[in-house]
């Protein structure tokens, strides 16, 4: 995670800065987006992604994104759609708090939610969270209980199977799909 973390980020870094520079010009507010999420064991931990949506999105509270969502600027849809609004999670990885590969890690709001209603959700916490994962490079974005529920079962795939192997099968897909522009 170190290694690979610390060369994506030197590697990436000119990119972040170009991407930082488009998002200031493209809308007010702060280019770093911070949010908690539920790490490994359940720790909260600050999430830092570069801001996709229009400052304080969720003033009324924490909502899922919707694909066709109004609150992505322009800048943030392409951001989203080839990933580079991820490169600060590096710095979560290199801080500990996140791995490459895992299950993505989900807002305490939703979890709350999606642990009392999804049969083993909670079992996603055993591993730390990850920036990719099996769930994302075969079920794409969850934006609803009915889809994380289905990513659920690819998380615990992953779960069960852990391996350097397999997380080396997620990298090279993910990195396809990075090449590719898919989301």
């Amino acid at each position: 995670d170190i290694l690979i973390a610390s060369t994506a980020l030197i590697l990436l870094f000119p990119l972040g800065l170009v991407a930082a520079a488009c998002l200031k010009l493209d809308s007010p507010g702060p280019i770093i987006f911070r949010q908690t999420r539920v790490g490994q064991f359940g720790r909260p931990f600050t999430m830092l992604k570069l801001r996709t949506m229009v400052h304080e999105a969720e003033k009324g509270g924490a909502q899922w994104a919707a694909k066709s969502d109004n609150r992505i600027t322009a800048v943030g849809r392409f951001l989203r759609r080839s990933r580079l609004d991820e490169i600060p999670q590096l710095i979560n990885v290199l801080a500990g708090e996140m791995s490459i590969v895992g299950p993505r890690p989900e807002r305490p709001e939703f979890t709350r939610e999606l642990e009392a209603r999804i049969p083993f959700f909670v079992s996603r916490i055993l591993v730390k969270p990850g920036i990719t994962g099996w769930a994302q490079i075969n079920a794409g974005y969850a934006a609803s209980e009915a889809e994380a529920a289905t990513k659920l079962s690819y998380d615990l795939y992953y779960i069960k199977n852990l391996s350097l192997g397999l997380d080396i099968r997620v990298l090279l897909r993910t990195i396809s799909s990075f090449a590719s522009g898919s989301r």
